[in-house]
């Protein structure tokens, strides 16, 4: 499937109830012969009204992570595990991530990146599922964070979601060290 074929198909999603509160499927961007895929949850409010990634309050923490990182978000292919807005920001049911993941997988393979950054608990869980590597307790989610795992020749390192420090504004440290860890990656992927 070519890249204009996921654009047209993930504009055209209609095959959960998702589509029926959404205004855009939103369809990854960015570079798609990127080394690096990011893989966030959902769009969001503003992104879901504008059909672009990351444009929203956790696009703009992103933005400043990756500037205090050096990591140039043109270099980079965005997507999300779930194509649609989540209603009132609830969390994925099962049967929305398993019709999602189809087009995720899709993406994946078109773009064939040499490191998968899922972001926060459901991508990870995802991607973690997906590549058969053990998705460890609730209370132990966090140490895998900024961890890389190699499998299937892919890296796979999983950070928390922006949005986290809109939340939680003691998690910005941690965060940054995680994205310049990242960036140590990317360039040893040069």
């Amino acid at each position: 499937m070519s890249y204009k074929k996921i654009i047209i198909v993930n504009k055209e999603i209609k095959k959960c109830r998702l589509s029926e509160t959404r205004i855009n499927a939103l369809c990854g961007e960015g570079n798609t012969n990127a080394k690096i895929m990011f893989i966030a949850q959902d769009p969001g409010e503003n992104e879901d009204r504008e059909g672009r990634m990351f444009i929203g309050p956790s696009g703009k923490v992103l933005d400043k992570l990756f500037i205090k990182a050096g990591i140039n978000r043109k270099e980079i292919y965005m997507t999300n595990l779930i194509k649609c807005m989540l209603p009132k920001n609830r969390k994925p049911k099962q049967d929305e991530i398993k019709i999602c993941s189809n087009y995720l997988n899709e993406e994946i393979k078109l773009v064939n990146p040499k490191m998968l950054v899922p972001l926060g608990y459901y991508a990870i869980k995802y991607i973690f599922q997906n590549y058969n590597i053990s998705f460890p307790s609730k209370e132990n989610f966090h140490k895998i964070c900024g961890n890389q795992i190699i499998c299937n020749n892919i890296i796979i390192f999983p950070l928390q979601h922006p949005a986290s420090v809109l939340y939680d504004n003691s998690r910005k440290d941690e965060m940054t060290k995680n994205y310049i860890k990242l960036k140590t990656l990317i360039d040893d992927l040069s």
